[in-house]
């Protein structure tokens, strides 16, 4: 099985002119440090993009979710309810506050944390007196939770609610944008996402004065005297100016990337339409995706071949394409952790497949791809 070089990668890093220009003129400008006037307009930019008012630019999504989960006040021994279907990062930002993940079911269509499970388990909580310290929503894969209902549920019980937009920027909610949900939102610029800065992240928030105890936190928590004063334990967190300038470049086309996406998840639409036992995740009515990463379903039985048929398959031909997240509850570190349902996520594990998303992908290299599953199934007998 092919593991590379690849022919076609999954969602490739796509910079160009504006990157560069930006790029060059904060390199001559001599502002390298975690400081400078293109993090300051990267904030304001992000700020205008997700609706809020306060943008913190930091080195990862990881420490935007460590900065959001210490802000709303979770402590040693809490517990912080997670969607488990997600990238790690979403449950190991609990645990460095010494906090305890707690699992929580997708639903099946979208794939996002199950509200009904979620308003189940705080009930039985509140009445036991053990309502978790806060709720991490996770944006999964381009598409967007319901976040409307969530904030509503966590506000039934005044628990603080975190939205995870790592994968969503550029989506939005009945025209509310992606990171501008629950008390604070957490974004992540890593490589292979929509909009990269190379590796860094973002917290947002209308709470101004969360954003400005997050920034204050993530540069090392000095004090704003002459010498090197702290009152508080500090992380170096901070976004540098160089990254921020590619990410300022990015925002400039991130509306075309994102139509372009579109119409790549419209080709395999196309492609394989017709082919029994493939699905693809589903998009809410109210949500317009910014179409990250197209993700289908094989169906074992109808489609006559797994998922690992198919990826290996895509793999053979230098086509790089990802299983579906490992769920939390499975996964070997969190095996003693509390889990709500799972068998959803465990199901999506098993037969759901990331396909290369890339918004330079061609209209042929998407139809040879359809062609690799297409195959795949024919020669299975669907």
């Amino acid at each position: 099985m092919t593991t590379g070089p690849w022919k076609i990668l999954l969602s490739p890093p796509e910079v160009g002119a504006d990157e560069r220009e930006l790029l060059l003129a904060a390199f001559d400008s001599g502002w390298v440090a975690p400081a400078g006037p293109d993090i300051d307009a990267f904030e304001r930019e992000l700020a205008a993009l997700t609706g809020t008012p306060a943008v913190a630019a930091l080195s990862s999504g990881t420490a935007a979710l460590h900065l959001a989960l210490a802000a709303v006040g979770v402590a040693a021994g809490d517990e912080v309810l997670v969607s488990t279907l997600t990238f790690g990062a979403s449950a190991f930002a609990v645990t460095y506050l010494d906090a305890r993940p707690v699992f929580v079911d997708c639903e099946p269509h979208t794939w996002h944390i199950d509200p009904d499970l979620l308003a189940t388990e705080l009930e039985q909580r509140a009445r036991s007196g053990r309502l978790p310290a806060a709720v991490i929503g996770v944006d999964l894969y381009g598409g967007m939770a319901d976040w409307p209902r969530l904030e509503s549920i966590c506000a039934e019980f005044e628990v603080p609610l975190i939205e995870d937009a790592a994968e969503a920027l550029g989506a939005s909610w009945n025209g509310s944008p992606a990171g501008s949900f629950g008390r604070v939102a957490t974004l992540s610029f890593n490589g292979n996402k929509i909009v990269t800065t190379g590796g860094g992240g973002a917290i947002a928030s209308a709470d101004e004065s969360l954003i400005t105890r997050a920034r204050y936190l993530a540069t090392q928590a000095r004090q704003p005297v002459a010498w090197y004063e702290h009152e508080d334990i500090g992380f170096n967190y901070r976004m540098g100016n160089l990254n921020a300038a590619v990410g300022r470049g990015q925002l400039r086309t991130l509306s075309d990337r994102i139509n372009r996406r579109a119409g790549v998840r419209a080709g395999y639409a196309s492609g394989l339409d017709g082919m029994p036992g493939i699905s693809f995740q589903g998009i809410a009515d109210e949500c317009q995706a910014n179409h990250w990463l197209t993700s289908i379903v094989v169906d074992h039985e109808q489609f006559g071949a797994s998922a690992v048929d198919v990826l290996d398959a895509l793999r053979s031909e230098g086509i790089e394409a990802r299983h579906g997240f490992k769920p939390m509850h499975l996964q070997p570190v969190f095996r003693d952790a509390t889990v709500i349902g799972g068998d959803v996520a465990r199901t999506l594990f098993d037969t759901s497949i990331s396909m290369p998303s890339s918004s330079r992908l061609t209209s042929d290299e998407v139809r040879w791809i359809c062609d690799v599953v297409r195959g795949v199934g024919l020669k299975a007998g669907a």
